[in-house]
């Protein structure tokens, strides 16, 4: 039997389903630029700046799993609204914080409904687009909207604060608020599993306390440098996921099913969404810093100059759904990292005094590798779970992201700033040791203290910072583009055998729990 095609009013709730997910990603950036202004205010500690930008991100990460598989539960329609009506409530107590506390609190809160968002939309856009084809296309907007927040961010943060104050950088995320409240009970259908069972709030627990402190570890381990005690931490994480992974093979109805993970489309897709987004996440943040302080940007101007690379994602997440109906998957996944790996072997060219158009053109093809790749990762995962358990399967994608973006963020920053710190000392050795140390810890830092130096040496501390800067970013580009190949090889070896998906799977009482991955081999079982 054909699948039901989806409708007009299935088009229009993709829109609304789209939002959502924008503002998520949008607000992982959007204090990038208004950290400065809110610190004038609130007078945070170093410590305290840090969990104010922090905390969203580990929140999300953390409840991912447990909100998709809620969502089956309680309906993914109402869990969506009942989200962003906490999302739009904690942005506006952020907006109006009075205190570094207040505001940190008001962003955890931020970061759980946030966690929502990503599970909730994917999950729906499996039930609302049965059509194979369609629903490529409709996760392709979707892929598209979750990549442009995160570079929208920057750049509304800016035009926000130039006018207003720095509350405002919140306030844009009430208007969603308001639309999905309105109009998504009109153009969404509910889902949910019709037998849920209870829910599993130990494994909940443990999602949350074995991702917190790896997504903690990693990211101290990337601003501080190696150290015992984060390598503890991130151990801790591990040790807590290893108890998840035990509950979640002994409860009675768990958060997620591990058998899933013996289809190889569902695995490999994860693998492959991991290793793109540790790439890519890991250097860009490379290339935004030279952008901006190499060539002495201000942050709007920077941001400006970043945006052809979503809008090339944007274009090449289309291309990837075209390609789909003749080429399999795992090919186009390979072509993908293969064209982000030219990418990265554009930066890999870069010097200090090279054009932006060089750099923009660099990340712009190593974006567009990687939006092909990451929708039919996304079609792979969701199509593999069935229908009536597709939350927690389709929270995984987000949480491959986070995951592959703070390692990246750590190794690939960790390699660059070893360069920049080695080649960097050669021009430090006069300068008082407090001005040397942080010279020599970034390259903000170094042109902060070229400020307060005598014209000629100050000039020459900041060129020598920029050189050295551009050598470390050359290096982790050259180490991200073979990181994508090996991945393209990846993908291209495991996913061979795994064909489109050409039917939806049934929904989980007709499965009995069997992997529902199309392969040359197997078919997946079409629903009775």
């Amino acid at each position: 039997m054909s699948p039901q095609r989806a409708t007009l009013r299935d088009w229009v709730g993709l829109a609304v389903l789209v939002v959502p997910v924008l503002m998520m990603s949008m607000d992982m950036t959007v204090l990038y630029f208004a950290l400065p202004f809110l610190s004038a205010t609130l007078e945070p500690s170093a410590t305290e700046q840090l969990w104010i930008v922090d905390i969203y991100a580990f929140m999300l990460a953390g409840l991912l799993i447990a909100m998709g598989t809620l969502g089956d539960h309680i309906g993914r329609r109402r869990l969506l609204i009942i989200g962003a009506v906490v999302f739009g409530a904690s942005s506006l107590a952020s907006a109006y914080a009075t205190s570094a506390e207040l505001l940190i609190l008001a962003r955890a809160v931020l970061g759980m409904s946030g966690a929502v968002l990503a599970p909730s939309t994917l999950s729906l856009i499996r039930n609302m687009f049965q059509d194979p084809g369609q629903r490529r296309t409709a996760i392709a907007v979707w892929t598209a909207g979750l990549s442009g927040g995160a570079a929208l961010g920057p750049i509304v943060s800016g035009v926000l604060l130039e006018h207003y104050w720095w509350g405002s950088v919140f306030l844009i995320n009430i208007p969603v608020t308001i639309l999905i409240v309105v109009l998504g009970p009109v153009l969404l259908p509910e889902h949910r599993d019709p037998k849920p069972g209870r829910f599993d709030f130990l494994g909940a627990v443990l999602s949350l306390a074995a991702m917190l402190p790896v997504i903690y570890g990693i990211k101290e381990l990337a601003d501080n440098g190696f150290d015992w005690k984060y390598a503890a931490v991130i151990a801790a994480g591990l040790v807590i996921g290893v108890l998840f992974v035990l509950r979640q093979r002994a409860a009675p109805n768990p958060l997620i099913d591990l058998s899933l993970f013996r289809d190889r489309g569902f695995t490999a897709s994860i693998g492959v969404n991991l290793v793109a987004l540790f790439a890519m996440i890991g250097f860009l943040l490379f290339a935004t810093q030279w952008i901006q302080l190499v060539h002495g940007l201000n942050p709007l101007e920077a941001g400006l100059w970043t945006l052809p690379a979503p809008l090339a994602v944007a274009v090449t997440t289309s291309v990837a759904v075209g390609l789909a109906k003749k080429i399999r998957p795992g090919y186009i996944m390979a072509i993908g990292m293969v064209v982000a790996s030219a990418g990265f072997a554009i930066m890999t060219q870069l010097r200090a005094d090279s054009s932006l158009a060089m750099a923009v053109i660099g990340a712009s093809v190593l974006s567009a590798g990687v939006g092909m790749a990451i929708p039919l990762t996304a079609d792979l995962i969701v199509s593999a779970a069935p229908e009536d358990r597709v939350g927690a399967a389709a929270a995984l994608p987000e949480t491959a992201n986070q995951l592959g973006g703070a390692l990246g963020v750590a190794i690939l920053g960790s390699i660059g700033a070893a360069v920049y710190t080695r080649d960097v000392a050669d021009v430090t050795t006069g300068l008082p040791p407090e001005a040397a140390e942080a010279a020599e810890g970034s390259l903000g830092g170094a042109t902060e203290v070229a400020k307060h130096l005598p014209a000629d040496t100050g000039d020459a501390l900041v060129t020598s910072a920029g050189e050295a800067f551009t050598r470390g970013m050359n290096l982790s580009a050259a180490v991200g583009g073979v990181v994508m190949l090996l991945g393209a090889a990846g993908a291209a070896l495991l996913l061979r055998q795994v064909k489109t998906p050409t039917v939806t799977s049934a929904p989980a009482d007709e499965t009995k729990g069997e992997t529902k991955g199309e392969t040359a081999d197997e078919p997946s079982p079409v629903p009775k």
